[in-house]
């Protein structure tokens, strides 16, 4: 079998496999399938520094290629999640990726800072798709400035390596992950989900507003992810539409040094621990001794 270890910020990961957040719920939804230690990192839904009840139903939308949510960000809150939930994954040994977000600076910095280290916490994962409400609701990972100014106000706050989660919805990805990086984020998490609407023709209204995820997302995940990880020095996690081992064996050799599992988990929940099997089956059939020898060894014509 190919060896599929991973190292980040200094710690080891039995495999470069997460789920994207808020697939998961609180870790233990998947117990009664498989255990969360077979990922190489579980990553929280998004916390806020307070409880929040998110949208009213519905809130997801299937499409053909892909499928629309709009939780709304719906979560118990950082100190809740410590509280209630992080003793679980104590328990299991299981790495933790923190992904958190604030609807203002005060709010980022805030979560941020109520966070402590521990050892099973790899990296703080900064949702920067939310809308600052302070700034007319412009999301806040749309100008390189203000990725810039809100990142740099995070790191001050935090000792934990951070990472920067950036939307798609953006004229230049590589000026946003720039800046993210000159800032001092530690990593990048590309991509969020796409803005997209259901519509139902029987009834002649559009249900639901949200996020469009899945297979569709894909090849725009793997564009951002290549672009980027020539240009900035930290490390990429890919995430987009990823359902199984040769979509995620694309992600590695576009430059990603690990991958998020989100939809695919809705369609087969077994897609998680059956990917982590291929891509150690790929490597192991194509001669590679370790995942490091394929990440970024894609090239263009």
């Amino acid at each position: 079998m190919g060896n599929i270890s991973v190292k980040l910020f200094g710690k080891n990961l039995h495999n470069p496999v997460f789920n994207a957040s808020g697939t998961l719920g609180y870790g233990v939804e998947i117990e009664p399938l498989w255990g969360v230690e077979t990922l190489g990192a579980y990553v929280t839904k998004g916390l806020s520094i307070k409880p929040h009840h998110g949208n009213l139903t519905p809130r997801v939308w299937e499409e053909r290629y892909g499928m629309i949510n709009s939780i709304g960000l719906q979560n118990v809150g950082v100190e809740r999640f410590f509280d209630t939930y992080f003793p679980f994954f104590k328990k299991k040994k299981t790495p933790v990726i923190v992904n958190f977000f604030g609807f203002t600076e005060d709010e980022y910095i805030a979560c941020a800072g109520k966070i402590k280290p521990d050892r099973l916490i790899i990296a703080l994962e900064m949702n920067l798709s939310c809308p600052n409400i302070k700034a007319g609701g412009i999301s806040f990972g749309k100008e390189p400035r203000m990725v810039f100014d809100i990142v740099k106000k995070v790191k001050a706050v935090t000792k934990i390596p951070l990472f920067a989660k950036l939307t798609p919805e953006v004229r230049n990805i590589v000026d946003i992950a720039t800046a993210a990086c000159e800032a001092g984020a530690d990593g990048l998490t590309l991509i969020n989900t796409m803005p997209a609407a259901g519509f139902d023709a029987k009834k002649r209204n559009i249900p639901l507003k949200g996020g469009l995820s899945g297979p569709v997302l894909k090849p725009i995940a793997l564009r951002a992810v290549h672009e980027c990880s020539k240009v900035v020095p930290v490390p990429v996690v890919g995430v987009g539409g990823i359902m199984d081992a040769m979509d995620a064996v694309s992600f590695f050799m576009a430059g990603a040094r690990a991958i998020q599992i989100g939809t695919a988990t809705f369609i087969d929940p077994y897609a998680i621990p059956k990917i982590i099997k291929g891509v150690s089956n790929y490597l192991d059939a194509n001669g590679y001794k370790k995942i490091d020898d394929i990440i970024g060894i894609a090239h263009e014509k």
